[in-house]
């Protein structure tokens, strides 16, 4: 009984980590995207107009 509440936590543990992993690696990726479309919106401030 007790091995299989271990193997139970070892593969929540691990879901947990690959999800953790994934959304740090989108977080950052999407950081770097709105930088980049705010810095081409700076560049380009001189030709908008409201």
């Amino acid at each position: 009984m007790g091995e299989k509440v271990y193997k139970t936590m070892k593969s929540v543990g691990s879901f947990n980590i690959v999800m953790g992993i994934i959304l740090i690696v989108a977080g950052i990726a999407s950081g770097v995207l709105v930088i980049a479309k705010g810095a081409k919106l700076i560049k380009e401030k001189s030709g908008l107009i409201f």
